[in-house]
C-alpha cells in the first residue's frame, strides 16, 4: 500500500524501518554487513531518508579507510566532520542500535531497501518517459529507448556470486560423474558438433559467407535439427528465429522442401513427393520454432522481442538472419562501422542476459573472391567488432562456386566447407559437408556423398 503526506499526496515508496535496520546492523557488525551491502549493490542512493543516506556514506568511507566502525567511532568521526547534527546526533545513532536487536536479519532489511529503491527508480523513469511523449517526434524510437532503460534497471540488480571453492568442487564432480556440462545445443551435424560440442549458452556464434552460399539454409537446418531433437539424447529444443530477409511463409516453405528432400522448383511433383511433403509438415508442425519476420528491426527492438520470446516460450537458441539488416538508431550518425560495432556488442550482451546461444548470420566482403576464394576472419563485413565479440566464427565456403579460383578437386558441386575460424573455448579447423542446392539442405559429408541430386 502506498503512503501519503498530510496534503494527500502519495509519497515515494520507502521503508524507514528497513533502512534503520540496515544501518543498525552495520553498526553492530560492520565488516559482514557492509560486505553484504556491496554484494547486493546497496548504495547511498538506495536510502530514501537524507540522514540515512548521509550515515551510510560515512560507514562506507570508514570501511574503505579500514577504520574501526561502531557506535563510538562513527559518532566521533561524524563530530569531527561537523555532520553529527545532520544525522540526528548521538540519540539517533543509539536509537539505531536499540531498534536493531540483532544483525542476523540484515539481508532481509537490505532486500526491502533494494525493492523500495527499485520502485522509486521505476517511477522516475516512467515520469521521464511520460514527459518525453509530449516532446518526442519518433514514437518508435522513444519506445525502444524506454524499453532499454527499463531493462537496464533490471540488469543492475545484484546477482548472487557463488563461492569459488563450491564452484570448483561442483564442476569437478560433474566432470568425474560424466555430466555433459560442456555440451550446448547440438547443431545436428556430427562433424560440426564434434568440434563445437554444440552451441553454448551465452555464446555469440557468427555464421558468415558471401551471398548465395547457403548460410540461411545451414542456419535453418540447425534450427530444424535442434527443434526436432536430432541428437544422441533425442532432446528437442525451442528455437527463436528473427528472419529479417524472408517472410515466415517463405521460411516455412523452404524448410518443408528441405525436410522432405524435394526440389523446391520441380516442374512436376509425384505422389511420392507430396507424401514426403505431408510427412515433413507433420514433423515440423510439432517443432517448437518461433519466427519473428519483422523487417528493418532496431537492435533495441530486437532485444525486447528476444526477451519476450524467452519469457513466453523459453527459447533455448536464437537465430538472427542477418546482422547487416539490423539497425541501431542511437549510432547511425556515427557511421556504419560504429553502428555495426554497437549492434554486435548488443547481441553478445543479449546472449549473456538471456543465457542462450545466439547464432547470427553475417555477410562477408568481396575479399575472398579477389584472393583465393578461402574466407578469413578479416573478411567479416562492416566492423572488426564482430570478430572481437564473437565466441565462435564459422565461415561458409563452396569451392565449386568460384570459377576464378577453382583448384584440383574443386569441381564437386556438393562440397561445402565450414571453416571454424574462431573458437574461444575449443579447436579451429574446417568441416566438410554436402550441400544439396535444390533442396537447400546440408548434410554430413559421408552420409550422402556421391548420391545424385
Amino acid at each position: 500500500m502506498s503512503s501519503a503526506d498530510q496534503s494527500g499526496r502519495r509519497l515515494p515508496p520507502c521503508s524507514e524501518e528497513a533502512e534503520r535496520g540496515v544501518l543498525g546492523s552495520a553498526l553492530i557488525e560492520s565488516e559482514r554487513v557492509i560486505e553484504l551491502c556491496s554484494m547486493k549493490a546497496i548504495s547511498a542512493e538506495s536510502f530514501y531518508t537524507p540522514a540515512h543516506r548521509l550515515l551510510f556514506e560515512k560507514l562506507i568511507e570508514m570501511h574503505q579507510a579500514v577504520k574501526a566502525t561502531d557506535l563510538l567511532t562513527v559518532g566521533e568521526d561524524l563530530t569531527q566532520s561537523g555532520m553529527l547534527d545532520q544525522v540526528g546526533g548521538y540519540a539517533f545513532l543509539e536509537g539505531l542500535i536499540d531498534s536493531t536487536p540483532t544483525s542476523a536479519h540484515a539481508e532481509y532489511y537490505m532486500e526491502i531497501v533494494q525493492q523500495k529503491h527499485l520502485f522509486r527508480r521505476i517511477i522516475t523513469q516512467a515520469a521521464e518517459s511520460i514527459d518525453q511523449c509530449y516532446t518526442e517526434e519518433d514514437a518508435e524510437e522513444l519506445l525502444n529507448r524506454t524499453q532499454e532503460l527499463f531493462f537496464e534497471l533490471s540488469d543492475q540488480k545484484a546477482s548472487s556470486i557463488e563461492e569459488w571453492k563450491e564452484v570448483v568442487y561442483k564442476t569437478a564432480g560433474q566432470i568425474i560423474e560424466g555430466v555433459k556440462t560442456e555440451n550446448g545445443v547440438p547443431t545436428g551435424f556430427a562433424d560440426l558438433d564434434k568440434n563445437l560440442r554444440g552451441l553454448h549458452n551465452t555464446d555469440m556464434i557468427v555464421l558468415a559467407a558471401r551471398p548465395s552460399m547457403g548460410k540461411s539454409s545451414l542456419a535453418m537446418n540447425i534450427a530444424e535439427h535442434a527443434a526436432l531433437g536430432k541428437n544422441k539424447e533425442r532432446k528437442a529444443y525451442s528455437v527463436g528465429v528473427f528472419s529479417l530477409e524472408m517472410s515466415q511463409h517463405q521460411l516455412v516453405r523452404r524448410m518443408l522442401f528441405s525436410k522432405a528432400n524435394v526440389p523446391a522448383w520441380k516442374d512436376f511433383r509425384s505422389n511420392d513427393d507430396n507424401a514426403r511433403l505431408t510427412q515433413a509438415a507433420d514433423q515440423l508442425g510439432k517443432a517448437s520454432i518461433i519466427v519473428d519476420d519483422s523487417a528493418g528491426l532496431d537492435i533495441m527492438d530486437l532485444r525486447a522481442r528476444a526477451r519476450r520470446m524467452k519469457r513466453l516460450y523459453g527459447v533455448d537458441l536464437i537465430i538472427i538472419d542477418y546482422l547487416q539488416l539490423l539497425a541501431d538508431k542511437r549510432r547511425q550518425r556515427d557511421g556504419r562501422q560504429q553502428e555495426t560495432a554497437s549492434i554486435s556488442n548488443s547481441i553478445k550482451a543479449m546472449a549473456k542476459e538471456l543465457n542462450v546461444p545466439v547464432l547470427i548470420l553475417s555477410q562477408l566482403s568481396r575479399a575472398p573472391e579477389q584472393r583465393d576464394g578461402v574466407p578469413k576472419l578479416s573478411d567479416l563485413r562492416d566492423s572488426g567488432a564482430i570478430e572481437q565479440d564473437a565466441d565462435v566464427v564459422l565461415l561458409l565456403q563452396r569451392p565449386s562456386f568460384n570459377d576464378a579460383h577453382k583448384g584440383e578437386g574443386d569441381d564437386d558441386d556438393l562440397l561445402a566447407v565450414v571453416h571454424i575460424a574462431k573458437h574461444r573455448n575449443g579447436p579451429t579447423g574446417k568441416v566438410d559437408m554436402n550441400f544439396f542446392k535444390e533442396m537447400t539442405r546440408f548434410e554430413d559429408r559421408d552420409t550422402r556423398h556421391g548420391m545424385e541430386e
